[in-house]
């Protein structure tokens, strides 16, 4: 059961300009669901991407590299669920290639303007043929309306849809910016089972767009864990149609800053849905780090923290075992951490002051606040000026059982 998360609601869903989404029942993996999503996008269209780090990235995720490193226009994106294409060698590339092609003689584009994302299973081989025998019904449903249902068409082990829009003012014009996004296990991107898809209708060039796909992600997927599993298939994509009124030339624009910082409120929110439809999650926790000597210090800690099993499971337990907290930080690798200088609260409760156990604090206080099903986790590590945020689950039962059944 997703923790404090609504399903979307169509009419909050606003269209972009220049973006129009289909999808189909392809069958990819099981009947009588969405498993096919077509994007087109208008020929002002600029595409940046961030993709999974890990070495045994799924073919689509290469091909995806290849077509935005030549440089050409991109006109579509092509996403199925039920298969993720990877672990699959030659033919894996071969089968994605062979998407591209598809989708591009429907829609009358260079194969190299299509980009293709899977997401499923991985190590299967991609059925490719039902895959193409849909998407004739995707391309003809294709329509700026159908956000919803491109939120649906990518779901796997989701309980919900993820999608959010905006509609900014900025420099006196209005900006239009609608993401979906997908994923509940094998979340640590580190790219960036997650895919995540953003689109407005602002014109930006593609440098400038890729620095902000970099800077959004590194502030939302970056930041979210649920199991601390790199999936072969993560990717986040932004889609700037060209479509409206405003236009960002260069970095020193007034409108730069706050363009980009409605991209990555809008990525920050989708990233926070994923946590919070994490499988089998009853919490979502903030790891929260302070007073560190480096971002990425602070990222390391509240890693630490956030993947620790024994933290996880305390937290699915409500049990104020709180130790095991401060056991995490103390492994997280800072070899020249000061114990004697760390805090510790949870949410408005002081746990662990310079070091050791607040003389004030209750387990009964710590109990009342893990029993809630949003906590904060305020570490403080008296290092230096840095802090960041990292956003997590507990570990329940049912997250073993899902994992378990997963293929059946």
């Amino acid at each position: 059961m997703a923790v404090n998360l609504q399903p979307p609601r169509r009419e909050d869903l606003l269209p972009v300009a220049g973006v129009e989404l289909g999808w189909a029942e392809a069958g990819i993996r099981k009947p009588g669901r969405k498993d096919l999503l077509v994007i087109r996008l208008a020929s002002t269209a600029v595409v940046a991407g961030v993709f999974t780090r890990n070495r045994f990235a799924a073919a689509p995720v290469l091909v995806c590299r290849e077509h935005l490193d030549d440089g050409g226009p991109i006109r579509a994106l092509v996403v199925n669920t039920g298969n993720a294409n990877a672990g699959t060698g030659a033919a894996g590339l071969a089968d994605a290639r062979a998407t591209c092609e598809a989708v591009g003689r429907l829609l009358g584009v260079a194969p190299q303007a299509v980009l293709p994302f899977s997401t499923g299973v991985i190590m299967e081989p991609l059925p490719v043929d039902r895959l193409v025998a849909g998407l004739p019904q995707a391309v003809s449903s294709l329509a700026a309306g159908h956000w919803l249902e491109a939120a649906e068409a990518i779901m796997t082990t989701d309980t919900l849809p993820k999608a959010v829009s905006r509609r900014v003012t900025i420099a006196g014009r209005e900006v239009t910016i609608t993401g979906i996004a997908k994923g509940a296990g094998m979340i640590r991107p580190n790219m960036a089972t997650m895919l995540g898809f953003v689109a407005m209708d602002a014109a930006v060039p593609r440098d400038i767009l890729q620095s902000m796909t970099l800077h959004a992600a590194d502030r939302s997927f970056n930041r979210i864990t649920v199991d601390g599993d790199t999936s072969t298939n993560d990717s986040f994509v932004i889609m700037a149609s060209g479509a409206g009124d405003l236009q960002v030339v260069k970095r020193t624009d007034a409108s730069f800053a706050p363009l980009q910082e409605a991209l990555t409120d809008v990525a920050r929110t989708l990233a926070q849905a994923i946590v919070r439809d994490g499988e089998g999650a009853t919490k979502f926790i903030e790891v929260r780090v302070d007073e560190a000597h480096s971002v990425g210090e602070a990222a390391q800690v509240a890693y630490a923290v956030a993947h620790s099993p024994l933290v996880k499971t305390a937290f699915f337990a409500s049990d104020p075992n709180l130790g095991r907290i401060l056991a995490a930080v103390g492994n997280a690798g800072v070899a020249d951490l000061d114990p004697a200088r760390v805090q510790l609260r949870l949410d408005d409760v002081w746990v662990v002051r310079d070091g050791g156990r607040h003389p004030e604090y209750r387990e009964a206080d710590g109990q009342r606040v893990m029993k809630q099903s949003e906590i904060l986790v305020h570490l403080q590590l008296g290092r230096g000026n840095e802090s960041t945020s990292v956003w997590t689950t507990d570990f329940s039962h049912d997250y073993v059982s899902i994992n378990a059944d997963y293929r059946s």
